[in-house]
């Protein structure tokens, strides 16, 4: 499942995130659309399918998307907040639908973190019985995504830490560092991170994650600021094997298809040994300041054939 297909089925959302890259509109998908861009994707090479919002779980047919995705036998996921499958009957009709794959964000398990940044004061409480429900059920796959923003920098190893303990049969992580191209950030810039602002607790995260068997990936983060683990990067292993990526958005973009990955390069990329596979700064000097970067000076090839022998988990976790 390396190259993926997302379907953005509403943007209506049951959260209002400080940092949302794609905030609420009144666009929403019918079931006819729907089933014609699964079936493009599907005949155009795409080996599954992964439902988004907004807040897929407020689509009233996703059941019926999912038994549809089943029935073709591909697999679908979906990516939630988690605050309508803590209801178990819920879950359920998921489940029988033929979901097994569930990426669930998680930005904080400190309650008042995560109730300031979902702008929900139950958040964190319906996370929390969201993967105690789908811990129920067998052979499901459950991944949590967490946005690395200013407010979580300091905590990302007791997130991961947390969730081992109280949900162990999560066994991938992603993080996201924001992308904070949307309006919101006008009004909310406190929450974009530096990347020093981060990459201790992500060195952390990760190595306490390797040491206790788990895998992750992580987005918009330039390899310099992921010493060892470069490697786990989602943007060099797309650009190492040469993957493609398709989103159907609700606003103007549309069908948006990728297969470049590469963001800003200051000038010490150019002697940087990474520049080949590094995306480089997501948004430099707009967000994120390239006086950050620095040059690496290790082995690329190392890296590449970590990749390319790597028989771990499939791509799509990294949604």
């Amino acid at each position: 499942m390396a190259e993926q297909g997302y379907i953005q089925l509403t943007r209506e959302c049951n959260q209002n995130c400080r940092f949302c890259s794609n905030p609420a509109n009144e666009n929403r998908l019918d079931m006819k659309l729907a089933i014609e861009l699964i079936d493009e994707f599907m005949a155009n090479g795409y080996t599954g399918i992964i439902f988004t919002g907004g807040e897929p779980t407020l689509c009233t047919f996703l059941p019926d998307l999912i038994s549809y995705v089943s029935r073709k036998g591909f697999p679908s996921r979906i990516i939630t907040n988690g605050q309508k499958i803590c209801d178990q009957k819920y879950f359920a009709e998921l489940y029988d639908a033929g979901l097994r794959n569930v990426n669930i964000s998680l930005y904080s398990v400190r309650d008042d973190v995560q109730a300031f940044l979902s702008d929900n004061p139950d958040s964190l409480k319906n996370i929390i019985k969201a993967l105690k429900t789908m811990g129920k059920f067998k052979n499901m796959q459950i991944v949590v995504n967490t946005v690395i923003n200013k407010y979580n920098s300091d905590h990302l190893s007791e997130n991961v830490r947390w969730v081992v303990n109280n949900a162990p049969f999560v066994s991938h992580f992603v993080w996201n560092n924001m992308d904070p191209r949307n309006s919101k950030c006008e009004k909310f810039s406190d929450t974009i991170p530096r990347l020093n602002d981060f990459q201790l607790e992500l060195c952390r995260a990760v190595k306490y994650l390797q040491k206790t068997g788990r895998t992750c990936r992580v987005e918009r983060v330039p390899l310099c600021y992921m010493p060892e683990f470069e490697s786990l990067s989602t943007e060099t292993r797309k650009i190492v094997k040469k993957e493609k990526t398709a989103t159907y958005f609700l606003d103007e973009k549309e069908l948006f298809s990728q297969n470049v990955y590469q963001y800003g390069k200051a000038d010490c990329c150019r002697v940087c040994f990474f520049d080949g596979i590094c995306a480089g700064l997501f948004e430099m000097d707009v967000f994120y300041s390239s006086e950050e970067l620095y040059a690496c000076f290790g082995d690329s090839e190392k890296i590449i054939a970590k990749i390319l022998g790597d028989a771990g988990r499939p791509e799509t976790l990294s949604g």
